[in-house]
């Protein structure tokens, strides 16, 4: 019989999974909304004024006729952009969605995990988090051809990490310009979780501006695009206005730094969080997570003291290698902190046995402890003679000493 299936504990790692879907699914309407409002509200006045002109007898059969047709032309126009939008973006987002609830829902039927199909899908999950380590990482082919050959295309986020990296490039080569088209086709739920990025990136353009001593140019960007925040970012925009006075090459502490490059990368990291959050996204691969999860309930300071190494731990197995540093699964373990039990237990290194009270630890001279059940069962063996595997000491049963757990 295999373990009951932790349902609630699964759910946790799959939250983000309907959630950037939904998100893509959120922008189709509110572009349908758009398009709506601007078709119907020139319908609309188009109506308002022709009821208008009738009611004064100011209206000709073949004026109303005309203005009776480019209402039609709107509507139509509507119609059509509408359902454009629903082929190339709303449809198929659909069928994402529905192909992951359906996945999610397989799962829910489960009782065990030794089911075979929980092995089914539990190796899917496993090809979604190896393609998402792959996405985050940089490594955008090998993330394609494994969710081309696993066939789980509608179940991981190529697009949207393709849209990461192509604005992070973009950040690279020092232009906002994607960045911002970005912030404009999220300027709502941006402005919801009270994101500042997109005033950052129209700091960094007028800092170019400066950089390039286009004077004149920085002084229209920042009546243009800053002032309007200088209810909240008052003291930065002051700050900016005197950084024409330096030039690139200043000393001085606080528009050196302003002019230092460094705030390209600080800006790609925080256009990452901000789309990691608009997403419910965690900023770690899901893999990595899910190998946490397993390595805090296995990690122990013996872990990393090679004379208590046990070949069969993964978090001692990933500290092998040259030098000090760890390896593998090891590296991973040195992000988490150590297993801690409320009430601990002491397990004998012969048996494997837990000893307590009905078992009792026996201490040799040298402060090695192992469990009464097993040194009697080597007395027995061995004419009354327990000998220590650790130091290869070998004394009288009865020379050992009771320990007394407090």
């Amino acid at each position: 019989m295999g373990s009951k299936l932790n349902l609630e504990g699964i759910m946790l790692f799959e939250q983000p999974f309907t959630r950037v879907p939904y998100e893509n699914y959120r922008k189709v309407f509110r572009t349908s909304q758009k398009n709506v409002e601007r078709e119907l509200g020139g319908v609309q006045s188009a109506s308002n004024e022709l009821v208008a002109c009738a009611s004064t007898g100011n209206l000709s059969p073949e004026d109303a006729i005309k203005s009776i047709d480019t209402m039609m032309g709107k509507v139509e126009n509507l119609k059509r952009k509408l359902s454009d939008l629903h082929e190339t973006a709303g449809k198929p987002t659909q069928d994402v969605m529905r192909e992951r609830l359906h996945h999610l829902a397989a799962v829910e039927s489960l009782q065990n995990t030794n089911q075979p199909e929980f092995s089914r899908w539990a190796d899917t999950r496993l090809d979604r988090w190896l393609v998402d380590w792959c996405l985050r990482t940089g490594k955008e082919n090998s993330a394609r051809s494994i969710a081309k050959a696993k066939g789980i295309e509608t179940l991981v986020d190529i697009e949207l990490f393709s849209d990461i990296s192509r604005i992070e490039n973009a950040l690279a080569r020092h232009s906002c310009a994607e960045a911002l088209a970005w912030c404009s086709e999220n300027k709502t739920a941006l402005r919801k979780i009270k994101s500042t990025l997109e005033f950052d990136l129209r700091m960094q353009e007028y800092i170019e501006l400066s950089r390039a001593r286009k004077t004149m140019d920085a002084i229209a960007y920042s009546k243009k695009y800053l002032i309007s925040w200088q209810d909240t970012h008052l003291a930065q925009i002051r700050q900016l206005s005197a950084l024409l006075a330096f030039e690139p090459n200043t000393t001085c502490g606080p528009y050196k730094r302003l002019y230092d490059l460094s705030r390209w990368k600080t800006l790609a990291k925080s256009f990452r969080l901000e789309i990691y959050n608009l997403n419910t996204l965690p900023t770690e691969p899901l893999l990595h997570l899910s190998l946490y999860a397993g390595l805090i309930a296995l990690k122990l300071p013996a872990c990393f003291d090679h004379s208590t190494k046990n070949v069969d731990c993964p978090v001692c197995d990933g500290e092998s290698g040259t030098g000090s540093q760890p390896l593998g699964l090891g590296k991973l373990a040195g992000e988490v902190p150590y297993s801690h039990h409320a009430n601990s237990t002491i397990v004998c290194r012969i048996s494997g046995k837990i000893m307590d009270e009905d078992n009792m630890p026996m201490a040799f001279p040298d402060g090695h402890v192992y469990s009464r059940e097993a040194l009697e069962d080597m007395a027995a063996r061995n004419g009354g003679i327990v000998t220590c595997p650790r130091t290869g000491t070998s004394i009288p049963f009865r020379e050992l000493k009771k320990v007394f757990i407090s």
